[in-house]
């Protein structure tokens, strides 16, 4: 994980707002016009369109849409080649610089053909408004959290982004926690919005802002601690309900639950040294306790993916349903549960975690640490960097 914020430029909105998000460009295409080249005040118009735009046009275009706005604002990109890691200024530059050498008017006739090309393919919009779900006491950004049936659940709600873990949800899924410890379920159940579990980390996380690459690294640091940390101490039975895809510290975690109920099409996935990185989550000593060193080490040092039935054999997960009954199947069984004693099930799940409560802490704290150094280092700069541009080629 690394949590570092993205300062996003306001001149753009949407398009910085997820300048590095991975996803596929439109299917639709880009018409060029005719015509010599756009007026200022289509260009203007066009720009005040893409404010409008509801779903995220994904990685390329949105730099498509950068670079065509700086080369009619500017001309042809002369700027110094931002450093390796800076990850969003150097791909803005990148894209800026390929445009080469075509004049101001013929990039804001682009520029207006591309956000007509983008508007046009948006649906119909709507004016209904989400219920707030039944049960809920606090309304989140990132999550809806209910409770009902003595069951309080945590769901991660941003599921055309797969789950992907932003700094704000690491925030409100800590202040949920906090929230689930205190009142009066009996269960707190983990599960996922959407067709995927989560997708881990949101690869924004790892974007520089103001402070430079220490501050940043320090701050996500402490981040992941007390994230951790939340799991670590929580005082109730947890559970996670995997509806699909983990990836991640959604997978990391996961040895830190009571219960881990998978449908038959989740998949666990833990890419770290891919992209640079170290385990998480108490993984490093949850999974080799679990698993053994050796099944532990294709999964946290050599990536490999597990299917749910897999993951169950490896110890991760307690049960494996069919996908055509697994909501059916577990919400029944866990509303059962839920009827239990909720002060023998909280005290003796504290005892079973008791011994190891102090080790966990302290293996959080090491885990921390050697992430901070990766971070900052030339290695984890150049994975960011490919994966990012291998991502832009699909």
């Amino acid at each position: 994980m690394a949590s570092l914020a993205l300062r996003c430029s306001a001149s753009w909105r949407l398009v910085t707002s997820r300048l590095l998000r991975v996803s596929s460009v439109p299917s639709g295409k880009l018409h060029t016009s005719a015509m010599k080249g756009a007026t200022v005040q289509q260009f203007e118009t066009a720009k005040n369109k893409l404010s409008t735009l509801q779903n995220d046009p994904g990685n390329r275009v949105k730099l498509q849409i950068y670079a065509l706005f700086k080369q009619a604002t500017q001309g042809p990109c002369t700027t110094s080649s931002p450093g390796m890691l800076d990850f969003v200024n150097r791909a803005k530059w990148d894209a800026w610089k390929a445009l080469g050498s075509i004049s101001q008017e013929e990039a804001r006739q682009q520029y207006c053909d591309l956000i007509g090309s983008l508007v046009g393919a948006e649906p119909p919009s709507t004016d209904a408004v989400a219920a707030q779900p039944a049960g809920s006491t606090t309304m989140y950004k990132t999550l809806l959290v209910t409770t009902e049936d003595n069951i309080t659940t945590i769901k991660m709600n941003r599921p055309a982004k797969k789950n992907a873990i932003t700094t704000e949800m690491y925030n409100e899924i800590i202040a949920a926690l906090e929230q689930a410890a205190t009142d009066d379920s009996v269960l707190t159940v983990f599960t996922g919005a959407g067709d995927f579990y989560c997708s881990g980390n949101d690869l924004n996380n790892f974007v520089l802002g103001d402070g430079g690459v220490e501050e940043k690294a320090r701050q996500g640091a402490e981040l992941l601690r007390k994230y951790v940390r939340a799991y670590i101490g929580f005082p109730k039975p947890l559970v996670a309900v995997v509806n699909g895809p983990a990836v991640g510290i959604s997978v990391t975690l996961l040895g830190l639950f009571d219960l881990v109920y998978a449908s038959e099409r989740a998949t666990f996935h833990t890419p770290f040294s891919q992209l640079g990185q170290s385990p998480e989550g108490c993984s490093s000593y949850t999974f080799p306790s679990l698993m053994g060193p050796a099944k532990a080490s294709e999964m946290l040092l050599f990536n490999k993916k597990v299917t749910a039935a897999q993951a169950c054999e490896l110890r991760l997960v307690t049960e494996v349903f069919p996908e055509s009954s697994f909501q059916t199947e577990v919400w029944t069984r866990l509303k059962a549960y839920a009827k239990l004693p909720p002060n023998s099930l909280a005290l003796s799940r504290q005892l079973i975690r008791s011994v190891e409560k102090q080790r966990l802490y302290d293996v959080n704290d090491l885990e921390v640490e050697c992430l901070r150094g990766r971070w900052v280092s030339d290695e984890c700069a150049a994975a960011i960097m490919s994966f990012f541009q291998a991502k832009a080629k699909l």
